[in-house]
């Protein structure tokens, strides 16, 4: 679409291969966008890829672990040689923990928490940097927090954490970066109708009736709403937004 709300824009979407991620990668296509996909299934992301060529879009997948500097090295360097440039990134790659009191997580589990939902996106965010500074452009930036990164929850003690760090790396990359033109925002999703959240409603029944009431709105997102908060943050319209963390909670936090 040469009219779509980022038409042009070559942008990269991590986590692109489920959830809130792929639906990004399909709205982001739809609005104009070339994206590049990737996250570590191979098959999954190929299928989501095929779907958006098939209904008109320009998206390509590389297959990646976000934990790993080469990896992520190497999926920028992948954008950069297929299109020359990047405009934007969506870094959504997130994991949960799985439930479970503080002291009751094993040192492993912690771990990996931290190593996708902080390390993946310092990584993600460092590649895409050096490329826009490298090529002397300015571009833009949006991380996935959650409403678990602005304020604590039962059960969910290293998320928490995680999902609080990925803010303060938000902003203070805002702050580092913004006189090169480079913006870095961050999205706060509340309930939203992903894997992660149909785990969470088999581990503890009756859990999407209690985040329900306690959103004013009365009901969880779909993947495509956060998605659209995403878009708008990484377009030409939020051109003086930056250091922003924007919640997409259904007033969950209001």
């Amino acid at each position: 679409m040469s009219d779509g709300l980022l038409a042009d824009k070559v942008v990269l979407v991590t986590g692109a291969s489920t959830g809130i991620g792929a639906e990004a990668a399909r709205l982001f296509a739809r609005e104009g966008a070339r994206v590049v996909l990737t996250a570590r299934s191979a098959e999954r992301l190929a299928e989501v890829t095929d779907e958006i060529t098939a209904t008109g879009g320009e998206a390509s997948h590389v297959a990646a672990d976000i934990r790993t500097a080469s990896d992520v090295e190497r999926v920028v360097d992948a954008v950069l040689e297929r299109y020359g440039r990047l405009d934007g990134a969506f870094n959504n790659a997130g994991v949960s923990q799985g439930g479970g009191a503080l002291a009751d997580l094993d040192e492993e589990r912690f771990d990996r928490v931290l190593a996708v939902n902080v390390k993946g996106v310092w990584l993600a965010m460092r590649a895409e940097i050096r490329a826009f500074l490298a090529a002397g452009r300015p571009g833009a930036i949006v991380n996935t927090s959650s409403v678990g990164g602005l304020r604590g929850g039962a059960g969910l003690g290293a998320y928490s954490a995680s999902k609080h760090a990925v803010i303060g790396l938000t902003r203070s990359a805002a702050q580092d970066y913004g006189r090169a033109g480079i913006r870095v925002n961050v999205v706060a999703p509340g309930t939203t109708d992903t894997p992660m959240i149909a785990a969470w409603k088999r581990r503890e029944p009756g859990i999407a009736e209690r985040l329900n009431a306690a959103t004013p709105l009365g009901r969880g997102a779909h993947p495509s709403e956060v998605a659209e908060a995403a878009a708008w943050l990484l377009s030409d319209r939020a051109s003086y937004v930056s250091g922003a963390t924007v919640t997409v909670d259904g007033g969950m936090l209001a």
